[in-house]
C-alpha cells in the first residue's frame, strides 16, 4: 500500500564508487534510483586523493544537492553515499549518513543500512569508558569499536568490531585508500557489486543503482563477507564463517524496486508469482482486478493473470505529492489518501473488484481505500494481501518495533474485514511466499527472513527482546 501512508517506511539507501573520475555524479545518480529507501535526508562522502569531503543535509537528494555547486564541490575518484530513513535515531542532520570522523591520523566515512540489535548496550559499555557519540543513531558504534581494538592493521580492527555488532547490517567504509563492504552474517539486508564500463567498481542496495550508472553487474554481498576495493582491485574475505541466509522477505514483498534484482531473483516476477499463488489459494468471483499504486501492481498482474479476469486501472496515484502532506493522525491522513489516491468511476462502476495490496501493517488506511471504491460505484470489494499476517514487530532495519502497532497481531481476519468494510479478506500463505519468491539456500524458509509473519527470528534480539516479550 502506499507507503508513506500506511506506516511501513523504506530501508536506507547505500552507493558506493571506486577509480571514477566522476565518483560524486555517480554517487549522486546511483542514489538517486534508491531514493524510494529513504527521504529523510541524504549525503555523500568524497576521497580526493586522500582528502575526504563530505556534504548532507535533511530532505530528498534533490532537495541536498540543490545547488550545483554542492556536488561539485565533492572531488575525488571515489566516494560513498546514503539515502536515510531513520529506523534508529531520530530525525536530525547529526544523524544524516554518510557519517564522517575526522581523527588526528586518519579519516573514515561510514554509510550503514539496517539495525543493530545490540546497539544500547554497546552504546552504555563504550560511554562508560568516556566514548562521546556525534549522533543517536545506532551506525556510529561500529566506529567507536573500530578505534578500541587491539588489532594493529585497519582489516583486522574491522573484523574485531563487526564480530561484537548484531543485527542486520549492509556497512560501506571508505578511507584515504580503499572501499570496504561488510554485510551481517544472515544478510538481511542487500548490497550487489558491479563493475564500470571504464574499469571503476560500484556497490549499492540495489541493482538498479547499478543499471542507472550503466556497470555491470559482479557479484552480491553475502552473508559474513568483508570485501575490500582499492587501486589493487577487489578482495573478498570474512569477518566470519557462521552464517546463515535469511534476507528480509520485505525487500521482495515491498521495499525494493521492481527492477531490481536480489540473489539473482527479479523482485517484479517475485511479486508477480506472489499474486499468482493468491489468486490459486484465495480465489473469489469477481469481475476485475485492481492493484493498490505502486509497489502492488505487480502482484494484482499476476492475480489477474492466475484467475482469468481482467486487470484494471481503477485506482490511480497522484505522482506529484511529496511526504511534506504526510500527517500525524488519522483524519489528516485520510485526506492526505485521498489527496495521493482516486478511484476511476468508469472502471469499477458496477463492477465486483478484487483490490489487491502488498501487505497490511497498521492497517490504518484500508477502509478508506475500500471506501473509494464504494464509492466510485463497486458492488463488491474483495482484499486480498500479495503477504501473510504482519503480526510480529522487526528488528532489523524496519521501524515496526512494537507489536501493538500491528493490526493483525490482535484482531482476526473477521474482524479486521468488519473494519475495513470489505466483503473478504485473504492473506497469502508462507508456503505460497516461499515458492513465489524461489531462493533454494539451505536455511530456514529457503533462506527468507519471515520473522514478521511467524515470530521465528533468526537471531537473539538482545536490547529488543522487551518489545516482543513485554517483559
Amino acid at each position: 500500500m502506499l507507503n508513506e501512508i500506511k506506516g511501513l517506511h523504506e530501508e536506507c539507501g547505500v552507493f558506493g564508487v571506486w577509480g571514477a573520475s566522476n565518483a560524486n555524479y555517480l554517487t549522486y545518480l546511483g542514489l538517486h534510483s534508491l531514493q524510494h529507501r529513504g527521504q529523510e535526508g541524504a549525503g555523500i562522502v568524497s576521497n580526493d586523493n586522500g582528502k575526504l569531503h563530505s556534504y548532507r543535509n535533511l530532505g530528498l537528494l534533490s532537495q541536498v544537492f540543490y545547488k550545483p555547486s554542492l556536488l561539485a564541490s565533492l572531488v575525488g575518484d571515489s566516494a560513498i553515499g546514503h539515502v536515510r530513513y531513520s529506523t534508529a535515531g531520530e530525525n536530525k542532520i547529526e544523524n544524516v549518513q554518510p557519517l564522517l570522523f575526522d581523527f588526528t591520523d586518519e579519516q573514515f566515512a561510514l554509510a550503514h543500512n539496517g539495525n543493530l540489535t545490540n546497539a544500547i548496550t554497546l552504546k552504555k559499555e563504550l560511554e562508560k569508558v568516556g566514548d562521546i557519540f556525534k549522533s543517536s543513531s545506532d551506525s556510529e558504534v561500529l566506529m567507536h569499536l573500530i578505534r578500541h581494538s587491539k588489532e594493529s592493521k585497519f582489516v583486522d580492527q574491522l573484523k574485531d568490531s563487526l564480530r561484537q555488532i548484531h543485527g542486520g547490517f549492509a556497512y560501506i567504509l571508505l578511507t584515504k585508500d580503499a572501499l570496504y563492504m561488510a554485510l551481517d552474517s544472515h544478510g538481511f539486508r542487500p548490497l550487489s557489486i558491479g563493475k564500470l564500463p571504464e574499469g571503476g567498481y560500484v556497490v549499492a542496495s540495489e541493482t538498479c543503482a547499478l543499471d542507472a550508472v550503466q556497470a555491470e553487474f559482479v557479484r552480491d554481498v553475502n552473508p559474513g563477507e568483508l570485501i575490500t576495493i582499492n587501486d589493487d582491485g577487489m578482495k573478498i574475505d570474512h569477518w566470519t564463517e557462521k552464517t546463515k541466509m535469511a534476507i528480509c522477505s520485505m525487500e521482495y514483498i515491498y521495499f525494493a524496486r521492481p527492477d531490481s534484482n536480489i540473489l539473482g531473483v527479479n523482485v517484479h516476477t517475485s511479486r508477480k508469482h506472489m499474486g499468482i499463488n493468491l489468486a490459486k489459494e484465495k480465489p473469489v468471483p469477481a469481475d476485475i482486478v485492481v492493484g493498490v499504486p505502486n509497489s502492488s501492481l505487480s502482484a494484482a498482474s499476476g492475480y489477474a493473470e492466475a484467475s482469468g479476469l481482467p486487470y484494471e486501472m481503477g485506482l490511480i496515484k497522484n505522482q506529484y505529492m511529496g511526504r511534506e502532506f504526510i500527517q500525524p493522525n488519522q483524519e489528516l491522513r485520510e485526506k492526505s489518501v485521498r489527496q495521493k489516491l482516486a478511484a476511476v468511476k468508469g472502471v469499477v462502476d458496477g463492477k465486483r473488484v478484487v483490490l489487491v495490496d502488498d501487505s497490511i501493517v497498521r492497517g490504518t488506511t484500508c477502509a478508506f481505500i475500500v471506501k473509494l471504491l464504494r464509492d466510485a460505484g463497486a458492488t463488491e470489494v474483495h482484499l486480498r494481501i500479495a503477504s501473510p499476517p504482519f503480526k510480529f514487530p522487526s528488528f532489523y532495519g524496519i521501524d515496526i518495533q512494537n507489536r501493538s502497532e500491528l493490526i493483525a497481531a490482535h484482531k482476526s481476519n473477521e474482524e479486521m474485514r468488519q473494519q475495513f468494510g470489505a466483503d473478504s479478506l485473504e492473506f497469502l500463505s508462507e508456503e505460497g511466499l516461499i515458492s513465489a519468491i524461489g531462493l533454494d539456500f539451505d536455511a530456514p524458509y529457503k533462506g527468507l527472513d519471515l520473522s514478521y509473519f511467524n515470530g521465528d527470528y533468526p537471531t537473539p534480539l538482545y536490547d529488543y527482546e522487551k518489545n516482543v516479550t513485554g517483559e
